[in-house]
Formats: structure tokens, sequence, C-alpha cells
């Protein structure tokens, strides 16, 4: 099992930052890909960013050139870096780790909300 607890969400306005952070209750050295999500009210859930355990990374479209993911296995935690964040933005941000790498990232935590105003 693996658990894990976001931080970092607020209320920024468009054009700002925030970063988020998601640290897990073991260690993630050996977990194939963590990622994060992001679910709008009235939206699916859908993929922001991954990062794999050798360090690649994949971005949705939607975010490349704005958001940064990373990882650091030493202290167990994913980060999310976002800049140029704009309403459409506004979501709450879900860290997730998939670790077999099968895509069915079988953990979640809670969520942190990302509000954006104009």
């Amino acid at each position: 099992q693996v658990q894990l607890v976001e931080s970092g969400g607020g209320l920024v306005q468009t054009g700002e930052s925030l970063r988020l952070s998601c640290k897990a209750s073991g260690s993630i050295a050996s977990i194939a890909a963590m990622g994060w999500y992001r679910q709008a009210p009235g939206k699916q859930r859908e993929l922001v960013a991954r990062i794999t355990s050798g360090g690649n990374t994949y971005y949705t479209g939607f975010v490349k050139g704005r958001f940064t993911i990373s990882r650091d296995n030493v202290d167990d935690t994913v980060s999310l870096q976002m800049n140029s964040l704009n309403p459409s933005d506004t979501a709450v941000y879900l860290c997730a780790a998939d670790p077999r790498g099968l895509g069915n990232w079988p953990f979640w935590g809670q969520g942190t909300q990302v509000t954006v105003s104009s």
C-alpha cells in the first residue's frame, strides 16, 4: 500500500505560480511511475503529467511549457511546479502512483484544490 498526501494548493490570480507536493508514506524509488491528475467540476479526471523511476517525463498538451514535474526519491516526494496559471487550470489536483507501470494507477491521494481567478 502507498499512501499519498498532497499539499500546496490555494487561490492565485492569472499568471501566478504554485508548487504542489505529494508525500508518499514509503519509498518511491522503486515505483515505476508517479503522476499528477486533475479534475474540474463536472469534468472527467485527466492526466496532467507523469514521471518514471528513471526520470522520463510526459506532459499533457495543455500544460507543456508551463508545468514541471519532478520526483525526489530520497524525500519520497513528487512535485508539480505550475507557472502561468489561468482560470482553466482550476481543479482538484491529485497525486497518483503506478508501482508496476501498468497504467492503472492503483494509489491516489485525496487531492488539493487549485483555484485561479481572472
